[in-house]
């Protein structure tokens, strides 16, 4: 089992002892693409998955989801937050059994999704249907001195409902001088460079599990492609995620750190628990 290095209450701590930080920002890494982003005081939960719903699901399935990772918090636990956002309707990116007790301890807690996944998203968590904040790609929206964009996803391919509105996403977040793009679960796609490269991102989050179809779910960017990605859009560090949660999808990240070397582009890969800051920047 994979430990964190903060959990629990350290976790808390270490999120409040910085929470008066009005120059930088703080992103810690809740495991596989779930992430909590902290600056100038307001929280975003960005793709959290904090439970073991999937691994009680497929318990005696052909595709055991089985945790080589520990759990780094309980959503009871966390600290106040502000925001939640899911980049599609995929159970470890929209986790009923996390953002459930997030909202219910936050009441003006706003959750943030694919338009398109509106209903799926609200049958799931049994909330009234105005209560999400809907985006389409393309569309922006201003959460104080935060703005998160969502551009497309393709997981596998860029897929879309009835009124053209994509069901999967990513989310760029500006926050004043800084840029971080967080990909979602997602494969390259025909204009994304262009697309990212415009938003001029400092750091991109992608996954690295890679695309193999004997795992028999949708696929991911593998570190040499997420890799060269970085390095077509220019942003300065990469942060891999989508790895080491489940031990049927995963990848290694030693092979990452030897492509990320080998390619001269710099990345920060964070332990469970740990945290970067834009202060390294």
């Amino acid at each position: 089992m994979i430990r964190a290095i903060r959990k629990n209450n350290e976790f808390v701590k270490d999120i409040v002892a910085n929470s008066t930080d009005d120059h930088n920002f703080y992103l810690w890494w809740l495991g596989q693409s779930g992430y909590l982003l902290q600056y100038k005081n307001q929280r975003i939960l960005i793709d959290p998955y904090l439970s073991d719903s999937l691994t009680k699901k497929y318990t005696n399935t052909e595709k055991p989801h089985i945790r080589i990772s520990e759990l780094v918090i309980s959503p009871e636990e966390l600290p106040a937050i502000n925001f939640i956002t899911s980049s599609h309707n995929h159970t470890d990116h929209l986790d009923a059994e996390t953002i459930l007790p997030v909202l219910k301890k936050n009441k003006d807690c706003k959750l943030l999704i694919p338009e398109a996944n509106r209903k799926f998203v609200c049958d799931r968590l049994n909330i009234e249907e105005a209560s999400p904040i809907g985006l389409d790609a393309g569309d922006t929206i201003r959460i104080g001195n935060i703005s998160i964009t969502a551009v497309p996803a393709a997981h596998n391919t860029i897929e879309k409902d009835e009124n053209g509105k994509c069901k999967f996403l990513g989310y760029i977040f500006k926050l004043d001088n800084w840029c971080i793009y967080h990909s979602g679960d997602t494969l390259l796609y025909d204009g994304m460079s262009e697309l990212l490269k415009s938003h001029k991102p400092d750091i991109v989050i992608l996954p690295i599990n890679g695309n193999d179809p004997k795992r028999k779910v949708a696929g991911n960017l593998n570190s040499d492609e997420a890799i060269e990605l970085t390095k077509s859009i220019g942003a300065r560090i990469i942060i891999p995620c989508h790895y080491d949660l489940f031990e049927f999808n995963t990848a290694d990240i030693n092979y990452f750190i030897e492509a990320a070397i080998q390619k001269n582009q710099d990345y920060c890969v964070l332990d469970l628990g740990g945290k970067f800051s834009s202060s390294e920047l």
